[in-house]
């Protein structure tokens, strides 16, 4: 399940999307993630259910490598999900035990699941269709304005793809010290909540100890090359908006509208 993590990875074609400016998907994706938080109407599901369809096939990435990102934020949804569905007051349609299922609870956890689901993989489509070095100069050219009230723009935007960059070593990372564990006898799927908690113990050890030693082995690199910050840099490519890129504002704001038109014809109906 580990292999299974697609957030924080690229994935190499050639596509519309991949061409696009950094700070065309980074704004796409805030925008579309706060989308999915101000409806709550079916049609407006539909709606961002079809703009992200159109999204992956343009983006010429796998579906299937897409969704088995989904895998590992299954026990989040589940979590989410029963929550939601059994704490949430209102008419009561299913009752047992002291448990209460009411028709509020069920429908707010159908759409915390699809909006999650649509969360993550809107959130993976822009990390697998652009490269940890275009993220970082998109964020800092976004945050550029902030440098005004001194705020350290270049090395936020380094932090966070150095993050990002992160997150697939140390899954891999993980996934070694499982097998090099299991081989030794180590049991991590039999037993309850309890005891496989108790089984990751060891595994959590040489994982911080191997994630520390990455982490000074880049300070070590960085500090040998001389790197002082964002202070007085100049890029190799520097970002500049194409006719594609301005197309892309403008399908984007297209969406918002639809949106908020869709929204508002299935609150009058």
């Amino acid at each position: 399940m580990l292999r299974d993590i697609t957030l924080g990875q690229y994935y190499q074609t050639e596509s519309v999307i991949h061409r696009l400016d950094p700070r065309v998907k980074l704004v796409g994706t805030i925008l579309y993630i706060i989308s999915l938080f101000i409806f709550n109407h079916v049609y407006g599901y539909v709606a961002a259910a079809l703009f992200l369809a159109v999204l992956i096939r343009l983006s010429g990435v796998p579906f299937r490598y897409m969704i088995k990102g989904m895998k590992a934020i299954v026990f989040l949804l589940l979590l989410t999900v029963t929550f939601n569905l059994f704490l949430t007051p209102g008419e009561v349609l299913v009752q047992f035990w002291k448990l209460t299922i009411t028709k509020e609870g069920l429908r707010i956890a159908v759409l915390m699941a699809v909006r999650l689901t649509f969360l993550i993989i809107g959130s993976s489509l822009m990390t697998l269709t652009t490269t940890p070095n275009n993220l970082t100069d998109g964020m800092e050219k976004l945050m550029g304005p902030l440098k005004k009230v001194r705020v350290p723009v270049h090395e936020i935007a380094m932090m966070m793809s150095i993050a990002l960059r992160f997150i697939p070593i140390l899954m891999e990372e993980t996934d070694k010290i499982m097998k090099a564990q299991i081989a030794r006898g180590a049991d991590f799927e039999s037993g309850n909540l309890i005891k496989k908690a108790k089984a990751m113990v060891p595994l959590l050890v040489p994982l911080f100890i191997s994630a520390f030693r990455r982490a000074n082995d880049l300070a070590m690199a960085m500090e040998a090359r001389c790197y002082q910050g964002g202070e007085g840099r100049t890029k190799m490519k520097p970002l500049q908006y194409r006719k594609r890129d301005y197309a892309a504002y403008g399908v984007l704001g297209c969406y918002i509208v639809i949106l908020v038109v869709v929204s508002q014809i299935g609150m009058a109906v």
